[in-house]
């Protein structure tokens, strides 16, 4: 690795088994179709140092969920690395989420949950029933991932001020459109976002949205400025998104290219970054 290189704790993560679990949007994916496990991931990180790393649910089927989370609860048996969870939770559901919210409670690796929302429309963000779920979540100490395009930054500002008791983590900077230059109205909405105390980004996803096969980091560059900008170094953590991300960057580069964006860091700052915001807000 190079200079100043980070001990990491990796807030994005996902593992997979199709021979177990049934992931319908991994049939376009044929590069990703396949398990994915730790051993997998060991394999990726290489020399990094990787002391910790966060699963995030992988878009199974609906009826898989809660054994999603006990099959990664076993795999963290035998991967110490594996601290924490955040699961899959149905809530739209309203107040009956609350059955899944407890059985997931009943599972100490769950530090929170995802409902992913970028295949959803902006008034599925305002369902009441939705934001009803919602709200019950910090009664079991758990955060909300948001998964979401660029187009729904408004109506997730809205959701995120209407549940101020409620930590949000934005996943993959909101999604911008790197690929096409498209930097406004994401730049507007994500500051309006960034404003709301009770909301992080993980610095992960980006390269993904760019040109998977000739992007540089001079083409991340004003997205990635732009985000710390807004939330600023206390509120940021970094996540490689793998395996996902293999269709644009290894995970060394992806550590790379984050370490060459942030070149006035400080060493305080480098590990707030890359290790202890994570383990605040994921409490691990």
């Amino acid at each position: 690795m190079t200079r100043n290189a980070p001990t990491i704790v990796d807030t994005h993560v996902h593992l997979w088994k199709p021979t177990r679990f049934r992931y319908a949007w991994l049939d376009d994916l044929p590069l990703l179709n396949r398990p994915m496990l730790p051993s997998d991931l060991t394999t990726a990180i290489g020399p990094a140092d990787v002391q910790k790393f966060i699963f995030v649910e992988c878009g199974c089927d609906a009826s898989q969920n809660l054994t999603e989370t006990d099959w990664i609860t076993e795999l963290a048996e035998a991967e110490p690395r594996l601290k924490g969870i955040i699961a899959h939770a149905p809530l739209e559901r309203g107040k009956s989420a609350r059955a899944d919210l407890e059985a997931l409670g009943r599972r100490p690796l769950v530090k929170g949950v995802r409902r992913n929302l970028q295949g959803e429309t902006n008034e599925f963000l305002k369902r009441p029933e939705f934001i009803e779920g919602l709200k019950l979540l910090p009664e079991f100490g758990f955060t909300f991932d948001l998964c979401i395009r660029a187009d729904q930054l408004t109506a997730a500002a809205e959701l995120v001020r209407g549940a101020p008791q409620v930590t949000f983590v934005l996943d993959h900077f909101g999604k911008p459109a790197v690929r096409n230059k498209g930097f406004e109205p994401w730049a507007r909405n994500l500051q309006a976002l960034a404003a709301l105390p009770n909301v992080v980004c993980k610095i992960s996803g980006l390269a993904t949205e760019a040109n998977w096969t000739n992007w540089q980091s001079e083409d991340l560059e004003p997205y990635f400025d732009h985000a710390l900008a807004c939330f600023g170094l206390p509120r940021v953590m970094f996540g490689s998104d793998w395996p996902v991300a293999t269709l644009a960057t290894t995970y060394e580069r992806w550590i790379e290219t984050v370490l060459e964006l942030v070149p006035n860091a400080n060493d305080r700052e480098r590990t707030q970054l890359f290790q202890t915001n994570a383990e605040r807000i994921y409490r691990v």
